[in-house]
């Protein structure tokens, strides 16, 4: 269970209980998961040898309503770092609304060195060892690091097979042709755009012109750079997990994307005209809006003073370590945490979800008109705690989100 990122997560909740007086029960109960299944997951893989791989499912607390959360593919991949994943999920959805309690899985692999077939195995056996604990009234998977819309499909049709009828509810995340949700995979970016556009209006920082880097150009990354660059910030810098490339005028992100889509492996280097950039440089360039879209705890006491960024805007999920978070606070930055910076992705897998149970489906219009409606609600509430109380932007936030998942344990009780 023990990893830095899950002694983070509980460092959070530690000081946000004795923030909001949470009695020592209900404290007890939410640093632990509910549930954490290990499975083993043995592939065929394509020399026909048999690879043994390892699977988590974690759901932290369902007191609001079924699980919710991301399924990653990584070889970092552990048992503390999916458990703390799941903790942040409980909190995000409580901070939005949503009646899901948090919940996360993982695989231990390298999906870089694996084949599509390969893939494709492993995901149905690792669905068929997680069945007892799944299911569209029980706990809903959604595409996370290095897993996408074709996962869940896979994972939609194992479990379908094994009840005998299509269950589209059971993911979300997945094709429209099979009960996927018009402006799904552009979620979570686009509303890491709303909640930077509400911190802009609130600092009075234009966002035309304003100078914008993103760190992790994946689903998340990309699409806020390019919603950015549409709304005339000018984004000068980005990387993915081959390195960065910079260019002080600005880059041009619609080229950019075409480049990537074109290359071998996937990635921004070599794009024309920009500068390579390491991962640490391209954190702490000047600029006004920092997106850190990667992995977790890439902001640390040892590079928080110098970061140069007016706004730190969270599109991944714990990437802030509590110690950065001290130094940030102190230095005036303001930090849109992860927990609301980036719930754009499970508000519209809700979305998805609620359209899959009653078979009627919305226009991307209106997604985004909902999506828009509940982030920044979410936003000025934590906005307007934080300034009642004098306290950052995260601090809010989990108070929010941890207040209300307590809420709802004490209005259930304690069985028996």
């Amino acid at each position: 269970m023990d990893s830095e990122t899950y002694r983070m997560a509980m460092r959070q909740l530690d000081l946000v209980a004795k923030r909001l007086g949470l009695d020592s029960g209900v404290h007890d109960r939410l640093r632990w998961p509910k549930r954490c299944l290990v499975v083993s997951v043995p592939v065929s893989i394509d020399n026909g040898e048999t690879e043994v791989f390892t699977g988590y499912r974690v759901q932290h607390n369902l007191a609001l309503g079924p699980g919710k959360g991301g399924l990653r593919y990584h070889p970092d991949v552990n048992l503390g770092d999916v458990s703390a994943l799941a903790m942040w999920m409980s909190w995000k959805c409580a901070l939005v609304g949503l009646p899901f309690g948090g919940a996360k899985g993982g695989i231990r692999c390298d999906p870089v060195r694996m084949s599509w077939t390969e893939l494709e195995r492993m995901t149905r056996r690792y669905t068929q060892e997680i069945l007892l604990v799944i299911g569209p009234q029980v706990d809903i998977l959604a595409p996370d690091v290095n897993t996408d819309e074709e996962t869940m499909a896979w994972i939609m049709d194992t479990y379908s097979m094994q009840v005998g009828y299509s269950v589209p509810g059971v993911v979300t995340g997945k094709p429209i042709v099979i009960g996927g949700s018009a402006g799904r995979r552009e979620a979570t970016g686009r509303g890491v755009v709303y909640c930077v556009l509400e911190a802009c209006n609130l600092l009075k920082i234009p966002i035309r012109g304003a100078r914008v880097v993103v760190q992790g150009f994946g689903n998340v990354g990309s699409i806020a750079a390019d919603l950015l660059h549409d709304l005339g910030a000018r984004v000068i810098a980005v990387s993915d997990v081959h390195g960065g490339i910079y260019h002080a005028k600005g880059l041009n992100v619609r080229k950019l994307l075409e480049y990537q889509r074109k290359s071998a492996t996937k990635t921004v280097t070599g794009f024309p005209n920009a500068e390579p950039i390491t991962n640490a440089d391209l954190l702490t360039l000047p600029c006004d809006i920092l997106v850190p879209a990667a992995l977790e705890r890439q902001i640390s006491q040892a590079n928080a003073a110098r970061l140069q960024c007016r706004i730190l805007a969270e599109g991944a999920n714990g990437p802030t370590t509590p110690e950065a978070d001290v130094i940030l606070h102190e230095r005036g930055i303001f930090v849109i945490p992860d927990i609301l910076c980036n719930a754009g992705g499970v508000t519209v897998s809700y979305f998805e979800w609620v359209q899959d149970l009653q078979n009627y489906f919305w226009t991307e219009t209106e997604i985004n008109r909902r999506l828009k409606q509940v982030l920044v609600k979410a936003f000025r509430e934590v906005q307007r705690l934080a300034q009642k109380a004098h306290l950052d932007m995260r601090t809010a936030a989990l108070m929010l989100g941890v207040g209300r998942v307590a809420e709802g344990m004490r209005k259930r009780g304690l069985f028996p």
